[in-house]
């Protein structure tokens, strides 16, 4: 996490633990687990619980939070990898490890679905972002930043407001 006063950019983060590990049950398994997963329901609740604590302390703290889920079509998924393939210049961005990956593609959306579902709150929901079009998902992750740090602002002009009328008072 950033020091306070900063601002962090995570691609996953700890969500990759009801993601990844929800579509591939071996990773988990491969943990160890003090506790094995007995009850599938439960185990889940019990791991998206966790993360809207932390969210929930760090928003208390002061942190703030902003998840946004780029959702990208699976067509144009598909064409973004083959431009990726086709153009020299971007064979860095693509491994054949994203090939294995699309294969679970429903997986991964169901994942996504339960996932969002279970940790969008109050002190830190998701914005699911339409991701097709690149410029028009820019334009809107970059809305809902402004947004964001127009209401820290704000928070913190009134803060300062009270605070004034307290030391007067």
């Amino acid at each position: 996490m950033p020091e306070r006063g900063r601002i962090g950019i995570l691609n996953r983060s700890y969500y990759e633990e009801v993601l990844i590990v929800r579509v591939h049950p071996e990773l988990l398994r491969a943990e160890a687990l003090a506790e094995p997963m007995i009850d599938a329901k439960v185990f889940w609740k019990h791991r998206y619980r966790s993360i809207t604590n932390l969210e929930r302390h760090l928003h208390a703290n002061g942190t703030r939070v902003v998840k946004i889920f780029l959702n990208l079509s699976k067509d144009e998924q598909r064409t973004r990898f083959l431009g990726r393939i086709d153009d020299p210049t971007k064979n860095w961005k693509f491994g054949t490890a994203d090939m294995t990956e699309r294969a679970y593609w429903d997986a991964y959306q169901t994942a996504y679905e339960a996932c969002v579902s279970a940790t969008s709150t109050e002190d830190a929901p998701w914005y699911v972002v339409p991701a097709d079009h690149k410029k028009t998902a820019r334009l809107t992750v970059s809305q809902i930043l402004e947004a964001s740090f127009n209401n820290l602002v704000a928070r913190r002009m009134v803060k300062k407001q009270q605070m004034r009328w307290s030391v007067r008072g």
